[in-house]
Order: structure tokens, then C-alpha cells, then sequence
């Protein structure tokens, strides 16, 4: 019995080595070697900060991309997703609400013309991307608040989609809403 003690205790204490240190260190040196060096992208304009692009920010107003609604209201430091199931009716109610709402903003939709990412928050609650498809359906919005010929607004969509090696195309809400007020300058 008292070898079997020693035997758990160098586990423990190889394995605790083994991830408490070891692991920790070399997550955090590949971050650093990475392009963001581990710390974010940050949008600078004007020697301001405006914000992360990796980070979801809440844009509700009619001349800007919508991102996808969070869980956690958009805040960093209590990121989460939601743990109501599928079924759950105040998820139902909640999801029924928003696409209430893109429809108030988008009377020209149907509501099986909605993908689903512009209704349903994600894992984190702080996506900062959205569909392409998430993207277009505002695009008549965005355009005639900002006094924007559609075409216009659309191409600026279609250059802030974002098409990686593996996975879904993306756009970056925060760097289109950006793209978006340099027009008018």
C-alpha cells in the first residue's frame, strides 16, 4: 500500500508540473509568437481605441451592421452563452422577439429570409462576426440611413467577408461599421 501512495503522489506531482506549468508556458510563448502577439486585435483610429476586432460590440443603431446579439449584453468580463435548450419558451420568446425586431427594421424580409445568426446569440456571447447572409439582409437598411446607394454598401460587404483556409466565411461587424463611416468622410 505504501508504494502505491508514493506511485499517486510522483504522478501528481509530474502531472501537476506537467499542466499547471509546462502547459500554461507554452500556450502563452505561441501566443505571443502569434500575429496579435497574444494581446487582441485592436482597431485604433486616430490614436483612439474603438475596440477589439475579435470581440463582439453591440451596434443597434439603424445606420450601422447589427452583430449577433449576446447573452451577456456584449460584456467581456462575463462572457457566456445562455444554457436555455431549443425548446425552453422563454428561449422561443426571446429568439421570437429579436426576429420581431429585424423585422421592424427590415419590413422588405420574410422571416424565413432571417439566418439564424442574427437571432441567436453564441457559446460566448461575444461574437464579432456574422453571417455574409447576416450581412446582406441589412444592407438595404444600412444603405438608406446612411444615404448610400445599396450597390455601394453591398461591395463593401463583399470586401469585409472574410474567407478562411477551413470553416464558414465571416464578416467582421466592427471593421464593415468602420469601413462604413470612412465613406462619408
Amino acid at each position: 500500500m505504501k508504494s502505491n501512495i508514493i506511485k499517486s503522489l510522483r504522478l501528481t506531482l509530474v502531472l501537476t508540473v506537467l499542466l499547471c506549468v509546462l502547459y500554461p508556458v507554452f500556450i502563452a510563448l505561441a501566443g505571443k509568437l502569434s500575429p496579435g502577439k497574444g494581446d487582441g486585435e485592436t482597431i485604433i483610429i486616430n490614436g483612439k481605441m474603438v475596440g477589439y476586432a475579435n470581440i463582439g460590440q453591440k451596434f443597434d443603431q439603424p445606420q450601422y451592421f447589427w452583430g449577433r446579439p449576446s447573452a451577456v449584453d456584449y460584456n467581456a468580463a462575463g462572457s457566456a452563452g445562455s444554457n436555455k435548450g431549443p425548446t425552453n419558451p422563454d428561449y422561443l420568446k426571446q429568439v421570437s422577439n429579436r426576429v420581431d425586431t429585424l423585422l421592424k427594421y427590415h419590413p422588405y424580409l420574410k422571416r424565413k429570409d432571417i439566418p439564424a445568426d442574427m437571432v441567436t446569440a453564441s457559446g460566448s456571447g461575444l461574437d464579432p462576426d456574422i453571417s455574409p447572409a447576416g450581412a446582406t439582409i441589412q444592407v438595404r437598411r444600412v444603405a438608406q440611413n446612411r444615404g448610400l446607394a445599396e450597390e455601394q454598401v453591398a461591395r463593401l460587404v463583399k470586401q469585409h467577408t472574410e474567407k478562411p483556409l477551413f470553416g464558414p466565411q465571416t464578416v467582421n461587424v466592427l471593421k464593415l461599421n468602420i469601413a462604413l463611416d470612412a465613406l462619408k468622410k
